[in-house]
């Protein structure tokens, strides 16, 4: 489904976007009344439904308005009829610093499905790799 899946991809750069430029509305949008999310900070068991959802950005962006950025590095999407999934690299990290230990990755797989003709994310989660056993390692 390649014209679904440009659709998503569009539609998942747009939420990007609204996420780095700290507009509410632009990450609303394109995602379904029940959304379920798995965020990184609390609470563990997730977030439902689009009111809690819009809860949990607000800290977002306070942390963004200090001077971070977000932005997506990579992006793959699989559609089928209706419904679909992708997944994300992102990148958080403040703005005019370069060092490795101002940069974090950040994993993101959304779960969508069409309602009424058109895509919107019904399952979003956000996740940090483990640094578990890194100094081990080294």
């Amino acid at each position: 489904m390649p014209d679904d899946e440009e659709q998503i991809r569009t539609l998942i750069e747009k939420w990007a976007n609204a996420v780095n430029s700290g507009h509410l509305s632009g990450v609303l949008a394109d995602h379904s009344d029940d959304i379920v999310m798995f965020d990184v900070p609390p609470p563990q068991e997730g977030v439902r439904g689009i009111d809690a959802y819009r809860e949990t950005w607000l800290p977002f962006f306070e942390w963004r308005a200090q001077g971070a950025a977000f932005e997506l590095v990579s992006l793959d999407v699989t559609a089928g009829d209706d419904v679909a999934y992708a997944h994300a690299r992102c990148c958080a990290a403040e703005r005019g610093r370069s060092s490795p230990t101002t940069l974090r990755t950040a994993r993101l797989t959304l779960g969508l499905r069409k309602e009424d003709g058109r895509w919107v994310v019904a399952h979003e989660h956000h996740s940090f790799p483990s640094t578990d056993g890194e100094d081990a390692a080294a």
